[in-house]
């Protein structure tokens, strides 16, 4: 991953060691069945460009963050929550986003190639230009 710092802090922006962190208490929370460590919460921060390949994200809260342009190609983001989030741009290219709930995210642009969306809540998205070719369960993600 990538230094996320620019200098601020809140809605801006996160040095790699708190995004380090963060992700720590998250694995010990998957890990534990939520005995140990901490659910990741990104709600509101500043993740775009991020580099978050592979990053294993499932049931982490995302609500309203900013992650346009972020790499999340084979991301597993299993029931992770996206609402409100801007991931234009982004690339989940591959990624599982198996029951995610991406209610109102704007997705304009985004690559979903090959992504799992079996399950996905779709409910008032942006979606121009966004590219779902070979994405699995499209025909089963809960579009409203």
């Amino acid at each position: 991953m990538k230094k996320l710092d620019n200098g601020k802090r809140g809605r801006i922006g996160m040095t790699h060691e708190e995004l380090q962190s963060v992700f720590d208490g998250h694995k010990a929370w998957l890990e534990t069945s939520g005995e140990k460590g901490k659910r990741a919460n990104f709600s509101d921060a500043d993740l775009a460009g991020a580099d978050l390949q592979g990053a294993d994200l499932r049931g982490a809260n995302l609500q309203r963050a900013n992650l346009q342009g972020a790499k999340l190609q084979g991301a597993r983001l299993y029931g992770a929550s996206f609402f409100g989030a801007n991931l234009k741009e982004a690339d989940l290219s591959g990624a599982d986003l198996h029951n995610a709930s991406v209610f109102g995210a704007d997705l304009t642009g985004a690559n979903l190639q090959g992504a799992n969306l079996e399950g996905v809540k779709l409910g008032g998205v942006k979606l121009s230009g966004a590219n779902f070719e070979g994405a699995s369960g499209v025909d089963r993600a809960n579009i409203k």
